[in-house]
């Protein structure tokens, strides 16, 4: 705050406001200045929040949190103004906490930040955290070898699905990450191919897309595997892919920047004349929430630095035919990169 000449700042985003504060309540607001932290929830967490949150005073409010917490601010000595995140506040939202403020201070107490404070913070993550998601992207591991055994032609893509997410909650999980993926046959050319009511074919691509919540840190892999044997087409495909995942997982080193990382997967399948069919970035930031900072994408300039974690997942996608996806998880070294997600990468047949 003070590098970035904020005398108070507001927030509101909850991800933001357990790594602060340790909260994990869903209505919740932190306003902090350079002398004090306080967070305002409302009575039902009373008792949670005097558990959970240490480096703040904590305040119970009938009113909303945010209103609340913007009132406090711009009662401080010496906050002439404060600082929100315009990424996470509505029209709708900003306009109630100006209502709610001096008349006064309505036209000038609340900046927008000219670049997110917190979320930047998040991207690097300390050994506790490190730790966190370690174990999370461990789950997923023992996941994938659980759903190996349980495939089979026939059964449908939500049976796997649902296969996958009971496991995950014998095995600790708080919930999954996202919705979980799985796509078959020809579905699995769709890059977000959530499962349905489809049967597994007895020969094709079928893609698992999955990831839990551990202690409140996400994880994320995706493997594809082949139902039947494949054809040298298709094992020639599935090699190019593994060999961009590979690469790009090589050039992951402090430094470099996330741009460079993606060419480095875009380049194997440019060579293999598939680069047309990879339609997204090669990957994005894991922590608190599935999708993060940093993005790595073409043209993205922010450079890695030790303790951020990202995903690797180059995949190509053949409408009407099929698709390949494979990512790992990553943290990046001192040295380059350690992948958290050590499962099998080798073509599976079944």
């Amino acid at each position: 705050m003070t590098r970035a000449g904020l005398p108070g700042i507001v927030v509101t985003h909850l991800p933001d406001l357990r790594y602060l504060s340790g909260f994990t309540g869903s209505s919740g607001a932190l306003a902090v200045t350079r002398r004090a932290a306080r967070l305002f929830t409302d009575g039902r967490y009373t008792a949670q929040a005097a558990e959970e949150v240490k480096a703040a005073q904590v305040e119970i409010v009938t009113s909303s949190p945010a209103v609340a917490a913007v009132q406090w601010l711009g009662a401080q000595s010496g906050v002439e103004f404060a600082g929100f995140d315009p990424a996470r506040t509505t029209v709708a939202e900003l306009a109630r906490w100006k209502a709610a403020l001096p008349s006064g201070l309505r036209r000038a107490f609340l900046s927008a930040l000219a670049a997110p404070l917190v979320e930047t913070l998040r991207q690097v993550k300390d050994e506790d955290e490190l730790a966190l998601i370690r174990e999370a992207a461990l789950v997923g591991c023992k996941l994938f070898e659980h759903i190996l055994g349980f495939i089979r032609p026939g059964i449908r893509e939500i049976e796997v699905a649902a296969e996958l997410e009971h496991r995950a909650r014998l095995l600790g999980a708080e919930g999954m990450s996202f919705e979980t993926i799985v796509a078959a046959g020809a579905r699995s050319a769709l890059p977000h191919g959530r499962a349905t009511g489809a049967p597994l074919p007895r020969r094709g691509f079928l893609t698992l897309d999955f990831g839990v919540i551990l202690k409140g840190y996400c994880s994320d892999m995706t493997r594809t595997v082949h139902l039947g044997r494949p054809s040298e087409a298709e094992r020639d495909t599935y090699l190019a892919v593994l060999e961009a995942q590979e690469a790009a997982i090589a050039a992951v080193t402090p430094g470099i920047s996330c741009g460079e990382v993606d060419e480095a997967a875009r380049s194997v399948l440019r060579k293999a004349n598939l680069a047309e069919a990879f339609t997204h970035s090669t990957g994005h930031g894991v922590g608190l929430e599935i999708h993060e900072p940093p993005r790595i994408g073409a043209g993205q300039a922010t450079r890695l630095l030790p303790g951020m974690v990202v995903t690797i997942e180059p995949g190509i996608y053949l409408a009407g035919r099929y698709g390949i996806r494979i990512e790992d998880m990553v943290t990046v070294s001192r040295t380059g990169a350690e992948v958290l997600t050590p499962s099998p990468k080798a073509l599976i047949e079944l």
